[in-house]
């Protein structure tokens, strides 16, 4: 009762904006309105999985991309799963209880690249397309009757009621890269490589009943083959905010004569514990939602990425993986109903999102803001949103790290002055967001003193001072995030995020004092 009442503001924010000024917006034109899903770092407890659920249900929601990778309890292939694998008797039941709510449940099963925590166990090494980059197999080692994959879709089948399968197929950066691959494509070209693979894995698909999805960058990229795939095949044009034809000539994707649906994002690169591009969201959903349902797109899907999907390696030997780390993190789902409620919106309406009439309306429904203040909390959202890379701020005009820190010291002043009459849970993901740049920030901008030319020993106790400090800090934040996301993931995934992210100050005041 406690979630459904806390939910309530925001399905006001979403009917308001459907019967503004007493007229009703026409409704969707998509016929698949989707989320996706990613539990590739970032485990839900089932109940929770199933409120969320439950949330995107009453914004409209009628899809939902599980992408499983490790939490799917996969019986053949054990290996393939971690540690907070649901059990299947889990995954029936979710899939039953989406079901009753009116949501198609689509499994996402990587079958071509970012297949690196199924690679790294030696079972599988022999498919790798790089021994020490297995990140993607080598689809001229992976045939049909290898049947790692027609063994992975043949359980997902058995558990999902879906008429569909995702089967990945984005980001394949090693094309071409093994031997036989590279006479492959010195023959017949890159497209062909990749499609035939593709082909095979959607006749595994389409052999079992199903219709396959792809991702379409790479076929964007290379669409020479493209009109070779069987044409149930559906490929998810996915933009994040930039040109059409940002992989490649977009006309070619619209001659497939394949269906297209079309995917913004949620959370996405650069986004990180650190950093969320809120403004950036906003406009992807304004800009790319009505340019997917002028173009005819039969269904739109927001992702929302946890990670960047790829993996740095802690080698035990030189040929042996002990572990793996995932590369950026992001902050989790929980924090971000806010542009969970403008994509609702933005599906729901024939016009375009007006992002800043939108902000205003959903601070002052969820939060009880006024004008001024509901202006005053986007202008600190908006503020500097740009990320560090080896000491140097990524900004359009030159900003010091300082500069970059004090304007997230900026930003949470302004959020500490704010106080919502309502709804203070969800606000304080803001505020925890923006305490962990400061705390961040603060931490490079000694990193980049300590990395000048000018640093000198004599300068040594001051810094470990402020790194003292911040380590006192982060004990606070730590216990933050602990009670903000306590129900949202398992408390072994609280503890290590909070670790990884408080890391660099604690290895470099070890560094620096010499602590044994």
């Amino acid at each position: 009762m406690k979630k459904a009442l806390l939910l309530l503001p925001f399905l006001l924010v979403f009917l308001c904006a459907r019967f503004s000024a007493g007229q009703e917006t026409k409704m969707s034109s998509f016929p698949v309105r989707g989320f996706h899903l990613d539990l590739r770092i970032q485990v839900m407890p089932m109940p929770e999985l199933k409120e969320f659920a439950k949330k995107l249900s009453g914004y409209g929601i009628n899809t939902l991309i599980m992408e499983w990778e490790g939490t799917y309890p996969f019986e053949k292939h054990p290996l393939i799963s971690n540690r907070f694998a649901y059990t299947k008797a889990e995954i029936v039941d979710f899939i039953k209880y989406c079901n009753g709510l009116g949501i198609d449940v689509i499994p996402l099963q990587q079958s071509f690249g970012h297949v690196e925590y199924i690679l790294r166990n030696e079972r599988y090494k022999d498919l790798r397309e790089d021994q020490k980059d297995y990140s993607q197999v080598c689809p001229l080692q992976v045939r049909q009757d290898s049947l790692l994959f027609s063994d992975l879709y043949k359980e997902l089948a058995s558990t999902h009621t879906s008429k569909y399968i995702h089967i990945g197929g984005d980001e394949t950066y090693l094309l071409g890269h093994d031997e036989r691959c590279r006479k492959k494509v010195g023959a017949e070209g890159k497209s062909k490589l990749y499609i035939d693979y593709i082909r095979m894995l959607c006749n595994i698909v389409i052999k079992m009943g199903k219709r396959p999805i792809i991702w379409a960058d790479i076929a964007m990229k290379y669409p020479e083959a493209i009109k070779l795939l069987p044409k149930q095949t559906i490929l998810v044009d996915w933009n994040y905010g930039w040109s059409m034809d940002n992989f490649g000539d977009h006309q070619k994707l619209m001659d497939s004569g394949l269906e297209i649906w079309g995917a913004p994002s949620l959370r996405s690169h650069p986004d990180n514990y650190f950093l969320t591009q809120w403004e950036k969201h906003f406009n992807n959903i304004r800009n790319f939602i009505p340019a997917c349902r002028q173009l005819g797109y039969k269904g739109i899907v927001m992702t929302s990425w946890s990670t960047s999907g790829a993996y740095s390696p802690l080698w035990e030997t030189s040929e042996n993986i002990l572990d793996l780390y995932a590369i950026r993190h992001d902050y989790p789902i929980s924090g971000f109903n806010m542009l969970l409620a403008a994509y609702a919106e933005a599906i729901h309406s024939d016009q375009p999102l007006d992002v800043d009439k939108f902000v205003a309306n959903y601070c002052r429904s969820a939060y009880g803001f006024d004008e001024a203040q509901s202006a005053k909390f986007w202008k600190a959202l908006k503020t500097a949103p740009y990320e560090v890379m080896q000491g140097k701020v990524m900004s359009p005009q030159p900003m010091s790290v300082k500069q970059l820190r004090d304007s997230a010291l900026y930003v949470k002043g302004v959020l500490d002055s704010l106080k919502p009459a309502m709804n203070q849970p969800e606000f304080d993901h803001y505020k925890l967001m923006a305490n962990i740049r400061a705390y961040y920030l603060s931490y490079e901008e000694i990193e980049s003193r300590v990395n000048s030319a000018d640093f000198s020993p004599g300068q040594i106790p001051e810094v470990l001072g402020e790194l003292k400090g911040l380590i006192s800090d982060s004990k606070e934040l730590d216990a933050g995030f602990i009670a903000l996301n306590k129900d949202h993931l398992y408390p072994a995934e609280l503890a290590q995020e909070n670790d990884l992210r408080d890391a660099k100050a604690r290895l470099l005041y070890q560094r620096l004092s010499r602590k044994k």
